[in-house]
């Protein structure tokens, strides 16, 4: 049972190191609160080393993790002339893109566990009232996570919706092309 394909397992999984480097990093951000907060009660130290941690894991995921385990990107662009700003989601070609069901189980479980987990951290937060200066390190880490939550989910989606309509036409190049840009404008 433990050796079939999308199991828990990281040995199973086709970027091992990958894996834990991204399983490292978001569980190694919420270790150190809670460390922090239980043992040590030196806040500079431990929003500087929980920040660092948070920071690695928002930019590992979002360009190295998001890519090799599932094969999904984003980004967010700036219009220089006007100032207004738009999130690109990319996402590797379904002929190529051969996500391994073990990678893509630890992604979205940790994806959005880490989040729900931050939340009840602010809600432990609030209900102590002593501390409500740590409240502030669990916001920050609530923006980061729900950032990349949020992206990811809809770049899944638009990826989706791209594999969908690009597959209505057969996969012909002009009418998969055509399909492919009028589902990408529809998600701008």
């Amino acid at each position: 049972m433990a050796d079939e394909p999308g199991s828990l397992n990281w040995r199973l999984s086709a970027h091992p190191i990958t894996l834990l480097t991204y399983l490292g990093f978001r569980i190694g951000s919420l270790l150190m609160y809670l460390f922090g907060v239980l043992f040590i009660n030196n806040f500079v130290l431990v929003f500087i080393l929980t920040l660092l941690l948070l920071s690695i894991d928002f930019y590992y995921l979002k360009n190295i993790a998001g890519r090799r385990l599932v094969g999904l990107r984003w980004w967010n662009e700036v219009n220089t002339s006007t100032g207004d700003s738009h999130w690109v989601f990319e996402s590797a070609p379904p002929e190529s893109r051969e996500v391994n069901k073990t990678d893509k189980r630890f992604f979205w479980l940790t994806m959005y566990v880490a989040p729900a987990l931050w939340i009840a951290l602010a809600i432990l937060a609030i209900v102590r009232l002593q501390n409500l200066i740590w409240l502030v390190t669990v916001v920050i880490a609530l923006i980061l996570t729900l950032t990349n939550t949020v992206a990811f989910s809809r770049c899944d989606k638009f990826s989706q919706a791209s594999n969908f309509a690009g597959s209505a036409f057969f996969g012909g190049g002009l009418a998969s092309g055509l399909a492919s840009n009028m589902v990408g404008r529809f998600f701008k």
